[in-house]
């Protein structure tokens, strides 16, 4: 599916055009101004999968927040804009082939990053109250405890309850189970899963983070059957391998002077990957 259709940044003749206006001010920084039209950046033509490959401070980033705060995406993490980020994006145009559908957003690793925090809270706040209920599991089980009122009744079901259960099913069944029975990047790979609803756009800024091969290589096919089936566009920003291999993408280098679109097999971090492990290529002929 496509909904975003082209993206423009302003270049840098209307960037010198926006600075010609302004009065001196005690800013160190116009950011994000200056970032991408550095490489003749100033404009995207979309297909359902786009990715924006570059190294650190090629801008892909820059350019994922710009398009979602242009186009008013959803996001879980407050994203801290500069003092000239409604200015850049003023000056930012798009079209769309259709309206995406309200379940669109933005993705980005502070996302998940924040996600694994909170689970790590909860999960400080289950085992506490676990120790907790060990010392009452003993209490219970060994209590001489007997019913009177009505008010008693919680504590007689608790004390039946402890005299009829081992101690960790008595635990398991006053307690949720631990949110920490998954890995962080299986909780990486859920938080993805979770979010990307059925016809939607979706920008991911470096979902790879947090996840190994195999779960990069999960997230893929998840990725490409959303595409496929479900009616989703997706917009990345990735320096993965795995991502960059993704059946139909076009890719935008932004390592490049000026940007322009390559094959996965031709972007210089896959062809160091590639070098690697033919230089390495006896070290697997001894592997069953």
């Amino acid at each position: 599916m496509l909904y975003l259709s082209s993206f423009s940044f302003p270049d840098s003749e209307r960037e010198f055009d926006f600075f010609l206006q302004q009065k001196r001010t005690c800013h160190d920084s116009y950011y994000p101004f200056q970032i991408l039209s550095k490489r003749g950046f100033a404009r995207l033509d979309f297909e359902p999968i786009t990715i924006l490959y570059g190294g650190n401070g090629s801008g892909k980033t820059t350019a994922i927040n710009v398009i979602a705060e242009t186009l008013g995406l959803a996001r879980d993490t407050r994203y801290n804009r500069s003092n000239f980020f409604e200015d850049y994006t003023a000056l930012c145009s798009y079209e769309f082939k259709m309206p995406p559908p309200q379940p669109s957003r933005i993705i980005t690793s502070d996302d998940v990053f924040d996600y694994m925090l909170n689970l790590r809270a909860l999960n400080e706040g289950i085992d506490l109250r676990r120790e907790e209920l060990f010392e009452e599991y003993l209490s219970d089980k060994y209590s001489s405890f007997k019913y009177r009122t009505l008010e008693d009744y919680e504590q007689l079901k608790r004390v039946n309850l402890a005299r009829s259960k081992t101690q960790s099913r008595y635990v398991r069944s006053r307690l949720m189970d631990n949110a920490r029975e998954q890995s962080n990047g299986e909780s990486a790979y859920f938080y993805f899963t979770s979010k990307l609803e059925e016809n939607g756009l979706y920008l991911l800024d470096e979902p790879e983070n947090s996840l190994s091969p195999h779960r990069q290589q999960e997230l893929v096919s998840f990725l490409e059957d959303s595409v496929r089936f479900f009616g989703c566009q997706l917009i990345i920003a990735t320096h993965s391998p795995f991502l960059l291999a993704m059946k139909g993408a076009r890719i935008y280098d932004l390592d490049a002077d000026p940007v322009c679109m390559r094959r996965w097999t031709e972007l210089p971090a896959v062809r160091a990957y590639f070098d690697f492990f033919e230089k390495h290529r006896h070290a697997f002929s001894d592997v069953d």
